[in-house]
């Protein structure tokens, strides 16, 4: 099998991965990345304009809040026809327009007058975004073999680290030098490029005429009965119905309610609990950050490692993700009550490793327990399911600071939600959903 022939079991050999396909592979993972850090980086945008929006909008709390939960909920329940919608049109129009549409609200963020109109700009601004992620996991499970998926899809959703690790001193340096309007314009105006740039450079695996040794390298190990049917609502509604979604939703529940209690609130908390001012908190919230890709780029090296070694692929996709919730509770406690503002930091910066290796992984399992031909539904069910509990984040967060005057009870809450995410996640996360050979998936 050293010349690139195909044995008599399907297989092909290393030569199957060509030139060409290692090219169109990472192509396409540039520009996942790319968009997400775009994504995160209009999605960070609130956050770090916060105080001045307030300010200037005369807004409490609570309503910012709300205003920070608008664009995830709108973002969770666009979840659950988006993977549908993925599987059966994939992840070049889909993507292609979520992103110019996303682009336009971020816009139109800049443009408001009102905080109902700061509302329904944020909620669309949700809905844009939705395909990013469950796309991403479509478009690795497509190009690249079930034992090469976990480092391309830690490189993807590093994106959701590296965006909000370069959005604090980015977005600050725009809102200083242009205003809050003016920071939302550019980034939107940003993204409408790239958007345009992927629907004309990215291909579905669909639309490229490859040779037999490169479906046999993208194919070997998978069972692929029935890839190329369209999926059914009745099959979509059946992934409900199964133990191992609901441990995959629960969990993520756990990694976004901490992932977006940061997102939203670190720049305030770090503003008004350690009292920094606006523009070094841009830089310090940068920090908890760039740990927070180092976590997700090695979840997929461990992933990969683990599987390489027998681990099998739930398992080596498991263990990291109930280690990476425990971790990020773990170290949460004390970032709480510390008094230190420099151990407070050194805690969120562990805290944003372990729960970002979790939410690396949990996409990582999305590509091996499913089907091809079901990766997308399964993703957007398992982000709704983590975005309906991350956009209370927001809310309660923004509740117990305005009834508290202290950000300490908000953290604690968000240690005890990882906690019991990882029980779930450990407990029902068991088995391949049916159409994955066992062979394929042992745990």
């Amino acid at each position: 099998m050293t010349d690139g022939t195909i044995s008599s079991a399907g297989y092909a050999s290393p030569a199957g991965k060509t030139s060409r396909l290692v090219r169109i592979q990472w192509i396409a993972v540039a520009f996942l990345t790319v968009a997400g850090i775009i994504n995160y980086l209009d999605r960070s945008s609130l956050s770090i304009a916060n105080t001045a929006i307030r300010e200037e909008m005369g807004l409490t709390p609570t309503e910012m809040g709300l205003l920070l939960s608008a664009f995830s909920l709108s973002y969770a329940f666009a979840q659950l026809p988006i993977g549908a919608l993925l599987d059966r049109f994939g992840s070049r129009i889909m993507l292609g327009a979520g992103m110019f549409f996303w682009s336009l609200a971020q816009i139109a963020c800049g443009l408001v007058g009102s905080f109902h109109q700061f509302l329904v700009a944020r909620a669309v601004l949700g809905v844009g975004e939705a395909p990013q992620f469950p796309a991403g996991a479509k478009v690795v499970s497509e190009w690249f073999n079930v034992r090469d998926r976990g480092t391309p899809t830690g490189i993807f959703v590093g994106a959701s680290t590296i965006g909000p690790c370069i959005a604090p001193p980015v977005l600050t340096a725009l809102m200083l030098a242009f205003g809050w309007r003016w920071m939302f314009i550019i980034t939107g105006l940003v993204g409408v490029i790239v958007a345009v740039g992927w629907y004309l450079l990215y291909r579905n695996r669909a639309e490229v005429d490859l040779t037999r040794e490169e479906t046999a390298h993208l194919e070997e190990g998978v069972d692929i009965g029935g890839v190329n049917r369209s999926l059914t609502f009745r099959e979509w509604r059946g992934l409900f119905g199964y133990a191992t979604t609901w441990g995959m939703i629960l969990g993520f529940m756990g990694v976004i309610y901490m992932v977006w209690l940061y997102l939203t609130w670190l720049p305030s908390y770090l503003e008004h609990e350690r009292g920094l001012s606006v523009a070094r908190t841009g830089w310090v919230v940068a920090i908890p950050y760039l740990f927070g890709t180092l976590g997700m780029l090695c979840a997929g090296q461990i992933a990969d490692r683990l599987y390489r070694a027998g681990a099998g692929l739930i398992a080596s996709r498991k263990w990291p993700v109930c280690v990476g919730l425990l971790g990020g509770a773990a170290f949460t406690v004390p970032a709480a009550f510390t008094p230190s503002v420099a151990m407070a930091v050194v805690f969120l910066c562990f805290a944003m490793f372990f729960i970002n290796m979790a939410s690396a992984a949990c996409w990582m399992m999305v590509s091996v327990i499913s089907p091809q031909r079901q990766v997308a539904s399964l993703g957007s069910i398992q982000n709704f399911g983590g975005y309906f509990a991350g956009s209370f984040a927001p809310v309660i967060t923004g509740w117990i600071v305005q009834t508290t005057d202290s950000y300490v009870n908000a953290l604690l809450a968000s240690a005890v939600v990882a906690g019991v995410a990882a029980v779930a996640y450990l407990v029902l996360v068991r088995k391949p959903l049916p159409g994955v050979s066992s062979a394929e998936a042992s745990a």
